[in-house]
């Protein structure tokens, strides 16, 4: 139980409802218990007419009021058991709808190596199947234990005042019945805790396959990965099965020791009533309402430890995400200006997940309003240096300084609203065009939607849409084509008028004469803006004001456009290279 500890806060917090459903519970129970009671009174009115004690009309008028007595306290009873489910099952809906919201919070929170290291599927079963196990546990789980408990003591303390030698024997079943679901506990703990990770890995696979759909239909390896599928889903389907074996035990067991209980009752009651221990036959037909009535709550103490397994298996996979310290930290409260500045001073930094060393002591100065390009091979580190900006990552060694100030000495929050961010691979949401756009600016007014597209060149394309700018598009913006993914990501940057712009080969699937107008905006735009463009065309850094080249984690030259064409280099080759291809498409 020490993983559900985790849960204690928010019981504190909806403290009000669950002591008034406890309440309105023992209360429900009082009521409904009445019936065994007014059972027994109608077998003593028809025994004592049967005996001419009463007459005719007594017997009537007695019957009756027992009859309504029993009508009345059930109608009672049943109301406060509708409010008793209101009352403490609302409880675990808010407790889901507010451990749901801490856990994609803290998702938020973590760092990029966090979702290296973990699979989407897995993140998703943990916020979905797994909080669904523990609002069981906090919703009908506390309930049933408390209807249970209540009734127990209401139950004994009646049937112990009316024959307590017939009420011994009535519960000598429960301490079999208590060690049985002991044992069955803890196989169902181990057992639950394989299911979950199952069902993570189907989540995983399948959310894998759905996002790659045009790679597996693009190599035609359906048939295999429908097997693959097939593997994983009977193994899972094992599993399940192997649990809900152990779970099944349960009820067999319950009702094979409530029958038990029924024989101990109907026998020795009446082996009682015969000695003359017993004055009336209602005795036994009171005891076995009551056996009958802890029948569902006995069945339930299995179920409920059943569920409380389950959660707390749930709740430990989810605990070990919440325990996580995200690597970065906001520890500035208070609001930092940025102008953008940016500097690198003796910059290093390597990967966990691959120990790949990215940068080797980087060292380059923007001042706020200037250009800087950064050209280089696939995995120079070029990527790397834009993501140390926005401070997805902290430095090893050296410093990253914004205004002067070190990166990490300004706020997170005020330093990534300054920044508009166009990463390499153009990632937009299952919404409209429209929604995507205003993704960087909630507030924009749809003129501001529309100068941006403009000026990233896709507003001619948006329009030719059926229902334009509200087009809906596919799950990571499948609707459009690449290039069009990439300049509605522009759109959505500059429309924010942040201080830091920065593009990572973002124009790699835009044609060169769209790239030479979308370039011409931005140059516009960008002209009182830092601006970092990553690139493996020398189109889009010529007019820049700085131009540094990475191989292997290392500026190995610097300087602008005409300084670099007339020294020996990467940039020189790479230019005369393009430069050659540019002419022999126009031939």
């Amino acid at each position: 139980m020490k993983e559900l500890k985790h849960l204690n806060k928010y019981f504190l917090k909806y403290k009000t409802n669950l002591i008034g459903g406890t309440i309105i519970t023992i209360i429900a129970r009082i009521f409904i218990l009445f019936t065994p009671r007014y059972v027994k009174e109608i077998f003593v009115v028809i025994e004592n007419f049967t005996k001419g004690i009463i007459t005719k009309d007594v017997f009537k008028a007695d019957l009756t009021e027992a009859i309504l007595y029993i009508i009345g306290a059930s109608l009672i009873g049943g109301l406060f058991t509708f409010l008793m489910r209101q009352a403490i099952i609302n409880v675990s809906r808010y407790i889901e709808y507010d451990l749901k919201n801490e856990i994609y919070e803290q998702y938020q929170k973590l760092s990029l190596n966090f979702y290296k290291k973990n699979r989407t599927g897995d993140l998703m079963n943990r916020i979905s199947e797994d909080v669904g196990r523990v609002r069981m546990y906090a919703g009908p789980a506390i309930m049933y234990t408390i209807n249970t408990i209540t009734l127990f003591v209401i139950a004994f303390i009646y049937m112990f005042n009316e024959a307590s030698e017939l009420a011994f024997y009535t519960i000598v079943p429960l301490p079999i019945l208590s060690l049985a679901i002991y044992k069955l506990s803890k196989e169902i703990h181990r057992r639950s805790t394989i299911v979950q990770e199952y069902l993570s890995k189907l989540s995983t696979f399948t959310q894998e396959s759905f996002s790659g759909i045009s790679v597996i239909k693009a190599y035609g390896i359906e048939p295999q990965t429908s097997t693959s599928f097939e593997k994983l889903s009977k193994t899972s389907k094992q599993k399940q099965l192997s649990l809900v074996k152990v779970q099944a035990l349960f009820f067999p067991m319950m009702i094979l020791l409530i029958g038990a209980s029924n024989l101990l009752v109907i026998y020795i009651g009446g082996m009682q009533y015969i000695n003359g221990q017993i004055e009336s036959l209602g005795t036994i037909a009171e005891f076995i309402i009551y056996v009958n009535m802890l029948t569902w709550p006995v069945a339930t103490v299995g179920w409920v430890t059943s569920i409380v397994q389950q959660a707390e298996a749930s709740q430990k996979r989810i605990n070990e995400f919440l325990k996580i310290e995200p690597e970065i930290r906001n520890t500035v409260k208070e609001n930092t200006v940025i102008t953008g500045d940016i500097s690198f001073k003796n910059v290093s930094f390597t990967y966990d997940d691959t120990n790949i060393q990215a940068l080797k002591n980087i060292n380059f100065d923007i001042k706020h309003g200037e250009t800087l390009a950064i050209i280089g091979k696939t995995g120079s580190g070029k990527s790397t240096i834009l993501d140390l900006v926005g401070r997805l990552y902290d430095v090893d060694s050296g410093a990253v300084e914004i205004n002067n100030l070190e990166i990490n000495k300004h706020n997170l929050s005020d330093l990534r609203n300054n920044i508009g961010y166009v990463p390499q691979d153009a990632f937009l949401f299952s919404d409209t065009i429209k929604t995507n756009i205003k993704f960087g600016k909630e507030n924009a007014t749809d003129e501001d939607v529309i100068n941006a597209a403009k000026n990233a060149q896709v507003h001619k394309n948006i329009i030719k849409f059926n229902k334009g700018y509200d087009t809906v598009l596919g799950e990571r913006g499948i609707t459009l084509s690449g290039g069009q993914k990439q300049r509605v990501s522009i759109a959505r940057a500059i429309i924010k008028t942040p201080e830091i712009l920065l593009f990572d080969d973002c124009l790699s699937a835009v044609d060169t004469e769209t790239e030479e107008k979308i370039l011409k905006n931005l140059a516009k735009i960008s002209s009182n803006k830092t601006t970092i463009i990553v690139s493996h065309r020398v189109s889009s850094a010529k007019n820049a004001d700085k131009i540094i080249i990475l191989d292997d984690g290392e500026i190995v030259q610097e300087g602008t456009h005409e300084i670099l064409i007339n020294s020996d280099g990467y940039y020189k080759h790479l230019y005369l290279k393009q430069l050659s291809e540019s002419v022999d498409k126009k031939m």
